[in-house]
């Protein structure tokens, strides 16, 4: 499990991207480079990490499916993911 703290900085990222999405479009547009760069940093999408939705983990990542390999292994071996099962030949 993540620091609860990390998992609520990622929020707070989340949020401070969303607040701004809108007036980083429309300078990009103008091409306003230094008003750009005078935004929080935490407002660019570049700072957001892709984490785990049940544990928090960021590495080991499985975008298709939103969680982590550990708990993509548990979720898959309980049959709670449709489609998927482990492998044997």
């Amino acid at each position: 499990m993540a620091k609860k703290s990390w998992i609520a900085r990622e929020e707070k990222r989340e949020k401070m991207y969303e607040k701004y999405k809108e007036k980083r479009r429309k300078l990009k547009e103008q091409g306003k480079w230094t008003e750009l760069q005078k935004l929080p940093r935490d407002a660019s999408p570049v700072r957001q990490n892709s984490r785990c939705r049940l544990c928090g983990r960021t590495r080991g990542y499985l975008r298709k499916f939103g969680v982590c390999r550990i708990c993509f292994r548990e979720l898959a071996l309980e049959g709670k993911i449709p489609g998927i099962r482990k492998s044997s030949w």
